[in-house]
């Protein structure tokens, strides 16, 4: 081959792989923008948002004709109950009204309660409330995380963004409605793709679609890198195995009740949504939109043969800047699986943006800084195994 036809032939292959990547992180957007629009109000269990979000992925997945794990379909159906803030969700302090999620939130398991009352600080950051009919708190914090509850307590619990906007608090005045939904009914989403070799041995990937909902009529939590994300990544793969089907049997599971307690994947695990005994390896996703400081992995030390394979495999295509080790870790819905000795990783993507349980994690600032490079470690991975 002379010089100029391999400078050409490198060209036109080095442009298919960048069209390639492309198209793989163009894709992620249109994912990760959908799930976290005003139509899927967050993922939680207002305005139906769960469901459309639910509705989209199913027919992404019949669109790259992946096949539902159930005889029923894709949908593994259970229930849980679930506080939320469906209508009023006003406060004032000291007679300024203030914007919820952005100055403030409720506790997720706050009772309801209207009234205007005298405070007590009782430290630099916490007061209590003066002749209130249920016990009344309220917090100053650096940071409003907000999170879901499976009951309404007896009390009711505000935390502020502390910005030294009030010199002093004296007064809060509020109007809190919540209202908890029994037995709201939750779906898991499940498909899977055939291998080539072997099917009685699988590979499962997973990520929770879920996230936190909203308060009020307004107000929702996106839920960008948490975990759109990781529904993204998931997508790809199924659009990836099915054109280039695995010598195993490629599983896909959407776990939903994982910000209410990992509900949805201990589900799948104690009904048998899968026979645990075929599993070769569970990848689970989350938070995958940075990765400025690698990856972290749990489990990493619990199965410290496919670790060093993984970073073997990382090593050899220069992948991600460096891939960070943890113990096992009741942190995501790999959890379960790995309580009954399925072998499984938990990944997600370290650095860069700060927002997390907030209305700031949003489609528009998540960098997704080694998304494609996490993908093609993964495919590589898998290959090893």
């Amino acid at each position: 081959m002379n010089r100029s036809l391999f400078i050409l032939s490198f060209f036109i292959l080095n442009s298919a792989f960048l069209i390639l990547h492309s198209q793989d992180s163009l894709y992620a957007r249109l994912v990760i923008k959908k799930l976290t629009s005003k139509e899927c109000f967050g993922r939680g269990y207002l305005n139906n948002g769960l469901d459309v979000a639910a509705k989209y992925i199913s027919s992404e997945l019949k669109r790259f004709k992946a096949e539902p794990l159930f005889s029923t379909g894709y949908f593994q159906w259970f229930d849980f109950d679930v506080n939320t803030f469906p209508d009023k969700i006003n406060v004032k302090i000291n007679g300024k009204l203030l914007k919820p999620g952005i100055d403030f939130i409720p506790l997720p398991e706050s009772g309801s309660l209207k009234g205007k009352y005298t405070l007590i600080k009782k430290d630099s950051i916490n007061y209590i409330a003066e002749n209130s009919p249920i016990p009344l708190a309220l917090g100053l914090k650096r940071k409003l995380t907000f999170s879901v509850a499976t009951n309404s307590a007896s009390y009711c619990g505000i935390e502020i963004l502390n910005t030294n906007q009030f010199k002093e608090i004296k007064t809060i005045d509020l109007n809190i409605e919540s209202k908890v939904l029994t037995k709201y009914i939750n779906k898991n989403i499940c498909a899977f793709i055939k291998g080539t070799q072997n099917n009685d041995t699988v590979i499962v990937f997973s990520a929770h679609y879920d996230h936190l909902g909203g308060i009020g009529k307004k107000t929702f939590f996106p839920g960008a890198n948490d975990n759109a994300s990781g529904v993204s990544m998931l997508l790809n793969l199924v659009k990836y195995y099915a054109a280039n089907p695995s010598k195993y049997k490629m599983v896909f599971v959407f776990f939903a009740g994982e910000e209410a307690g990992l509900i949805g994947s201990k589900y799948f695990v104690e009904n048998k949504g899968l026979d645990l005994t075929k599993i070769k390896f569970l990848i689970n996703l989350d938070l995958l939109g940075t990765g400025n400081d690698g990856i972290m992995v749990v489990n990493a030390t619990e199965y410290k043969t496919q670790f060093e394979k993984l970073k073997k495999v990382n090593e050899d295509g220069a992948f991600v800047k460096e891939i960070k080790r943890r113990g096992k870790a009741q942190n995501s819905d790999h959890y379960w699986f790995s309580e009954k000795g399925v072998p499984c990783f938990f990944i997600y993507t370290l650095g860069g943006i700060k927002a997390y349980h907030d209305v700031f994690d949003i489609e528009k600032t998540l960098p997704l800084t080694d998304y494609s490079d996490v993908f093609r470690l993964l495919t590589g991975f898998i290959k090893e195994l």
